[in-house]
Parts: C-alpha cells; structure tokens; sequence
C-alpha cells in the first residue's frame, strides 16, 4: 500500500516510518506544520524530518507553511483555550486535510499521521478527525503501542535528531515555558 504518513517531527515519524517500511508499505513523508512557531522552529525541525527521510531514503514532501492561515482557519475564537483543549482537534483538522488532499492529488492508497505516537496526543480523537476527512483513505494507527514512543525516541536519538519540548504552535510553547517556571520555582 502506499501510504503518505503526516509527519509532524523527525523524532515521532522515527517509529511510524520504520514499522509501516516494515510491514511492506511504501511510503512518502509529508510535513505539513502551519501550526509551528516560530519559523525557526519549523526549520529546524524540518532537519530532523530530511535527516529521517534520507535514513530510511523515502520521498519527503514539504507542505510551505501557513502560519497566518492555520491561525484563521483553525485557532480563531480558540486562543485561549487551554493546551490539550478545544483547540487541539481543530489543529488535527488542519493539518490532516492538507494530507488527505496531498494523498488523492498524488495518488497514494492511504494516509496516517505521526501524532498517534505521542503519549501527549489522544489518538481516539485523532482517528476521529482523520475519519471524517477521508474515511476510505484514512489509517487508524496508533503508533504508540507496543512501546511506539519508546522505539521512536531510541531511533531519532541514534540518528541525531533534534527534539523539542512543546508541540509545535505558540500556545504550546507558552504552556511548555509555564510548566518549566513551575518546576523551576
């Protein structure tokens, strides 16, 4: 099956990609963050998914970010919910209609995301979306079980990739910088 998988970092996608290689599938990666900020931190992280990509020597697809778009269409009258809130889904939306579109446009069987390995990340919630994207196209894998998270921190670690401490948009980065002030008080 050929599969696009939404690659939200170099560290997540690790795991995702090496099992769905493993299993026989054929897949491209598609970075699609027009939620990252700063731009900087896209590009950074845009490193670790070429570093990956090059690693396993699978196409890379890069969605130019969007930020003022993403902020429109999928934070709008949601600023200031909290970190895991209402905001999160509308996030997920997004970035996986981009995907879903990027997969019929070029032909791939299906598309699943990086997200699902997280352990910060409610991957019910993400099937949800993903499902009333594209119900035929779209994959339900939870890359975080048996110890997902613990096998893509083991290979982004052994291949240098850099990992970050908040999800991807200012939002997060603000409850990231909060709960550091706490620990540090």
């Amino acid at each position: 099956m050929k599969i696009l998988l939404h690659t939200c970092c170099g560290v997540c996608a690790a795991h995702c990609v090496d099992l769905l290689l493993s299993e026989g599938h054929e897949v491209a990666l598609f970075y699609s963050n027009a939620n990252i900020y700063p731009h900087e931190e896209f590009l950074r992280r845009l490193e670790g998914v070429e570093t990956l990509a090059a690693h396993y020597k699978v196409p890379l697809i890069v969605d130019a970010p969007d930020h003022a778009d993403w902020r429109e269409r999928a934070v709008r009258g949601f600023e200031t919910e909290p970190e895991r809130g209402a905001r999160c889904p509308r996030c997920f939306r997004y970035s996986l209609s981009r995907t879903a579109d990027a997969a019929r446009e070029r032909g791939f069987d299906g598309f699943t995301t990086s997200l699902t390995v997280s352990r910060y990340k409610p991957s019910k919630i993400i099937f949800e979306v993903g499902k009333s994207i594209d119900a035929e196209r779209f994959l339900e894998m939870d890359f975080k079980k048996k110890d997902g998270f613990k096998r893509t921190m083991e290979i982004s670690a052994a291949l240098g990739i850099y990992r970050q401490c908040y999800c991807g948009c200012e939002f997060s980065l603000a409850a990231a910088k909060e709960k550091l002030k706490g620990r540090e008080a």
